[in-house]
């Protein structure tokens, strides 16, 4: 008799009886796949069930205590920042990133460093134990209290789980996991998503902390269905080039924290090193000043980060000049040109534009569109700015400097790495004067590229 299929969507993971070009649900183009299931009551599926097995009730909201919940500090500086403080109880965290960036090394120097304190259990279903435990040796970490497990059915994981009663646990990977009650392949859409129910609600009822590790496409987005970022409670994404020595850490979504918090670390031959002052290690002092290098303050999650932004503006012989952004976002800048062209003269049309932030970090606000203008100025005129001078601010469409959060706190940064002059827009000016810097507040862009 032949098995029952249907197809599911890869990015929403929704269902349909036929295949089609587009999905209904969520409009994405060859997505659908087709995938085996089974007859079985809608009962039985754990992932229909409630946490506690208990029959719901509804109560008042006023009548939930609102108690902060229990955090447990895994040893590493860096990684307590991006969580939010530390390992919540019944948690389930996802770990993205691309191959050899880190995430297995990461988390096996978490276990070692919470193992004296907490019951842990290390899930592989890629690796041979003889491989962690090479691992571990070259990191030189203590193995003595941590659990290893090789298995990738997820019942077995399970009823061990149960049996071992962790604290924490790392699964490594999801998409190695299957179940039984899915005849599809390991790391199919269905199968990603029934194996991380089972674990989601064996958290929740059992207040185990569970890290999984997640596979990336080729375009850097976590694979497996969609819907996986929406069951878990934190999702962390590596970024970095595997080859290069620094790699940061960022959280995209965390339901018992801030997003988009920052941690950076350092690749060394034991492992990943955590490091304190990143501002430190994302500039660069140069011996000579030269064009079209500004350094400007951007705030990831709660901490304000120095970095340098460069630009080379070159004579074109395209029909099309060439816009090439690394670390910034490649429309942003197009935008930004057509405001200075418009609003400030600077003709850009006939010229090669590559803008790049140093270190391999990646801006994602505003803030550092002055910095952009500013160094490409620079570059164009072949006239180098001062090497204390800082300066950051949204621009408008109308030319205006428009103020970005975390003011004062972007110039006693700066302040703290020496700088002492700063561009920055009218509003971010601070009542009180910083010692030994010299705050300028701009409302329009003529008047920062005259001060700079």
């Amino acid at each position: 008799m032949r098995a029952k299929s249907q197809y599911q969507c890869q990015d929403c993971g929704a269902t349909q009886p036929k295949w089609a070009g587009q999905c209904p649900e969520c409009g994405a183009w060859n997505a659908l796949v087709e995938v085996a299931v089974e007859s079985r009551p809608a009962r039985s599926n754990p992932r229909f069930s409630g946490y506690s097995g208990d029959s719901a009730e509804i109560c008042d909201l006023r009548s939930v205590a609102a108690i902060e919940e229990e955090r447990l500090a895994t040893g590493i500086g860096e990684l307590d920042r991006v969580l939010g403080g530390g390992i919540v109880p019944g948690s389930v965290v996802l770990i993205g990133g691309d191959p050899g960036i880190g995430k297995s090394t990461l988390l096996l120097q978490m276990l070692a460093a919470v193992a004296d304190r907490l019951g842990t259990l290390y899930v592989t279903g890629e690796e041979s134990p003889r491989q962690i435990a090479l691992r571990a040796r070259r990191l030189d970490v203590d193995t003595r209290s941590i659990r290893l497990l090789t298995e990738t059915r997820i019942e077995r994981v399970l009823d061990l789980a149960r049996r071992e009663q962790p604290r924490v646990m790392v699964v490594d990977s999801i998409q190695t996991m299957y179940t039984e009650v899915i005849t599809s392949a390991p790391g199919s859409v269905s199968q990603v998503r029934e194996t991380a129910a089972q674990l989601v609600r064996f958290a929740k009822q059992s207040g185990t902390s569970i890290y999984l590790v997640g596979h990336v496409t080729k375009e850097g987005a976590l694979a497996g269905p969609r819907v996986l970022e929406h069951m878990v409670d934190t999702v962390l994404y590596f970024e970095g080039d595997s080859g290069g020595r620094f790699r940061v850490i960022r959280a995209v979504k965390n339901r018992y924290g801030a997003v988009n918090e920052l941690g950076v670390f350092a690749m060394i031959d034991k492992g990943l090193r955590e490091v304190s002052n990143p501002s430190a290690i994302f500039l660069t002092r140069h011996e000579r000043q030269s064009p079209g290098s500004v350094v400007t303050v951007t705030r990831e999650g709660t901490r304000p980060l120095l970095v340098e932004v460069q630009a080379l503006v070159d004579e074109t012989r395209l029909a099309n000049p060439r816009r090439v952004t690394i670390g910034l976002d490649g429309n942003r800048l197009a935008m930004l040109l057509a405001i200075a062209h418009r609003h400030a003269g600077v003709v850009t049309y006939d010229q090669d534009v590559f803008v790049n932030v140093v270190g391999g970090v990646r801006v994602s606000e505003t803030g550092a569109d002055l910095a952009v203008l500013l160094a490409v100025l620079s570059s164009l005129r072949g006239k180098p700015l001062s090497r204390d001078l800082i300066a950051f601010g949204e621009v408008g469409l109308a030319g205006e400097i428009r103020p970005v959060p975390g003011g004062p706190e972007r110039l006693r940064e700066a302040g703290k790495h020496g700088y002492r002059h700063a561009i920055v827009p009218k509003t971010n000016v601070p009542r009180e004067s910083i010692e030994g810097m010299q705050v300028i507040g701009v409302l329009t862009l003529d008047q920062a590229l005259a001060q700079a």
